[in-house]
């Protein structure tokens, strides 16, 4: 039986139901638990903010000893540098309250799924943080420092041109670029999560996703375009993983499609097991009648082999037409 047809009992869903002002506070106190990590989280990071802020400096500064430069970050407005460090606070308050995010959105929906449900939706709670992190390291370790050589290699000196070309690297907008590109990295890299998790509802197939191949293609390769710098290296090496990741996400819908059949066949198997005699089943009261039922039916047949239309014995006018 397909589960939005099962009643709920202990092992699918809380046998008790709450109405909708209960759901609102429930929604209230789930959003106020967020907000709480998350301002926990500013504090904590606004006060290691010099510590992120190294972090996320220190590829532009191994390629700046490298290639030459000024070697120093500037700024330019008053109030720079302090809106900065909140910037970084924030960016390190939403990375650190991501899982606890989660924890709480599976608290509120996970009461009102059934058994199966649960144990589709669980995995993607651990795989979406382990593919954020994927995707923010893979732009940290591989993808900034090729970027920053390559863009710092347009810097001349004295000698080459009348007035060198050197980077003056304002704070604010280094960070700004930094922090976009994890963000779009480690979002980009949860495309396996949602279009498996579409697949599993119902909304794509795998076949559908296959053959619209080669137009995710061209719209991976112009998202790719417009997230990274305006460099070909960081685009390849954006638009490349996103691609892998939707061959993979084919894979993983056919997987899908495949249990959620298995799950159908199940449920089918049940309906009929539950049906029995009389609905729709195999029962004796499907049984066609007998020919002793027939022959002893109340229509009058006369004896010429034409039933007799009126039911009283008579003749029809039909009848004494023929005999005519």
């Amino acid at each position: 039986m397909a589960p939005a047809d099962r009643a709920p009992d202990d092992e699918d869903v809380d046998g008790k139901t709450m109405p909708l002002l209960e759901h609102l506070v429930e929604l209230r106190n789930r959003l106020l638990w967020a907000v709480v990590f998350f301002l926990v989280a500013f504090f904590a990071c606004f006060h290691f903010s010099e510590h992120i802020y190294n972090f996320l400096v220190q590829p532009l500064a191994v390629i700046m000893e490298r290639v030459g430069g000024s070697q120093r970050m500037i700024y330019t407005a008053l109030t720079e540098a302090f809106f900065t460090y909140v910037k970084v606070a924030a960016f390190g308050a939403c990375v650190l309250s991501f899982p606890l995010f989660a924890a709480q959105l599976w608290m509120f929906i996970a009461p009102g799924l059934y058994r199966n449900e649960k144990r589709a939706f669980l995995p993607f709670l651990f795989i979406s943080p382990v593919l954020f992190v994927m995707g923010a390291a893979m732009v940290y370790y591989l993808v900034m420092p090729m970027a920053w050589e390559f863009l710092l290699g347009f810097q001349t000196t004295k000698a080459e041109t009348v007035l060198p070309i050197q980077l003056e690297a304002k704070v604010g907008e280094y960070l700004g670029l930094v922090m976009k590109l994890i963000l779009a990295f480690g979002f980009s890299f949860q495309m396996p999560v949602v279009l498996t998790l579409m697949a599993r509802s119902g909304l794509v197939r795998a076949k559908s996703l296959a053959g619209a191949r080669k137009y995710a293609i061209v719209g991976v390769f112009v998202a790719a375009a417009v997230i990274t710098p305006p460099d070909v290296i960081s685009q390849v090496l954006l638009a490349l993983p996103m691609l892998v990741l939707y061959e993979i996400s084919i894979i993983a819908a056919r997987m899908v499609e495949k249990s959620r059949g298995e799950e159908e066949d199940e449920d089918l198997d049940d309906d009929a097991d539950e049906a029995g005699p009389g609905e729709g089943g195999t029962g004796d009261d499907s049984k066609p009648p007998s020919a002793e039922a027939i022959a002893t039916s109340d229509s009058p047949v006369k004896e010429d082999g034409y039933e007799d239309d009126d039911g009283d014995g008579g003749v029809s006018e039909t009848d004494w037409n023929q005999t005519k």
